[in-house]
């Protein structure tokens, strides 16, 4: 029996972005043993994935809490160990010639490491991913996202008017929408909808160094909107985020691992990019609008523009427009030209 060890030790979207890779080696290969090395940050990603044998996880030391560096990595060591008795055929590399997936594939004593090469700069990254099945000698193929909800929720609210998802969160500070951007929007969109909205956000304060929060701006949404329909849903956990935008009809939400996240539950999204790749990391799979400014700075998208592709978006759906995860809403001839040239 083949035994394929996929390493993925990055973001949260990398490794949705890596489901349609390990789906398709599970169709190609059905009686193969296929396990997954990833962080415990985005593990949950994985919870319920039926193309997986087995899913292992370890901690970065960096995201330690109160424990020592060496519980860390001791039972960084066992992990080690425990892959070792494995006796994997392949180590894969979706994620390209990392120093540490790279020493990963060397710890656990795989026979041989095939690594992500070089791709098309205009390929999504699902596309970049599913390069390695030739590689491999199998067949070029891009499935759809795969991730599991926690828990089945109705995806409408109690009022059967459309449930909004709305995370307000981004890594990058040219992602961020300003929260009067979001006030506006969700007076706006309730009037003309009626919908109801969730608001999501990660907890804690904008000043944490190892995870800045949005509790600050959360609390200035939710005090502007008290006579709306909004509820709050801080993501305590990666589990509990994918539940909650499990429960939405619609996601607004900046490029980030809540797009890719809503994306593989298959939601309808208008997604704000700054300055990173639409082509690369445009929602794959489902249908969406992609709000992108000459300036690459997200705050500078307006709330009519916002409420135009939200429009499109209904209007879209409404009509059953045949969707395919291989194309996306043509951007810009400047956005193209600009990515070309990095």
């Amino acid at each position: 029996m083949l035994r394929i060890l996929v390493i993925r030790r990055d973001n949260i979207g990398d490794l949705i972005c890596t489901t349609p890779f390990i789906r398709a080696l599970r169709h190609q290969l059905p009686t193969a043993r296929i396990d997954a090395l990833v962080t415990d940050y985005n593990a949950a990603v994985l919870a319920g994935n039926p193309d997986l044998s087995m899913a292992y996880s370890y901690q970065k030391a960096k995201h330690r809490n109160n424990e020592s560096y060496a519980g860390v990595y001791l039972r960084r060591l066992l992990m080690v160990m425990q892959l070792r008795k494995e006796r994997y055929d392949l180590a894969v590399l979706p994620g390209g010639a990392q120093v540490s997936a790279l020493r990963f594939a060397r710890l656990c004593g795989a026979r041989r490491t095939i690594v992500r090469r070089d791709s098309d700069a205009n390929q999504h990254e699902v596309e970049h991913c599913c390069t390695l099945l030739t590689d491999l000698g199998l067949n070029f193929e891009t499935p759809r996202l795969v991730l599991s909800s926690p828990v089945s929720m109705p995806s409408q609210s109690t009022s059967g008017q459309p449930l909004i998802g709305l995370h307000i969160s981004a890594r990058k500070p040219l992602q961020r929408w300003p929260s009067e951007s979001f006030v506006q929007f969700v007076r706006d969109c309730h009037k003309e909808t009626g919908a109801n909205f969730l608001l999501f956000w990660s907890p804690g304060k904008a000043d944490n160094p190892l995870h800045p929060g949005d509790d600050k701006k959360a609390l200035e949404i939710l005090g502007r909107c008290a006579d709306l329909p909004v509820v709050a849903v801080p993501s305590q956990t990666l589990p509990a985020l994918i539940a909650g935008l499990a429960r939405c009809t619609h996601v607004i939400c900046s490029d980030g691992g809540a797009m890719h996240i809503a994306a593989g539950l298959g939601k309808p999204i208008i997604c704000f990019f700054g300055n990173s790749s639409v082509n690369r990391w445009y929602p794959w799979g489902v249908p969406y609008e992609v709000l992108q400014k000459p300036t690459l700075n997200v705050s500078d998208v307006s709330v009519e523009e916002a409420l135009l592709a939200f429009r499109r978006l209904c209007d879209r759906i409404s009509h059953e427009t045949p969707w395919s995860g291989t194309q996306h809403v043509e951007s810009a001839a400047w956005e193209s030209e600009y990515w070309n040239s990095k």
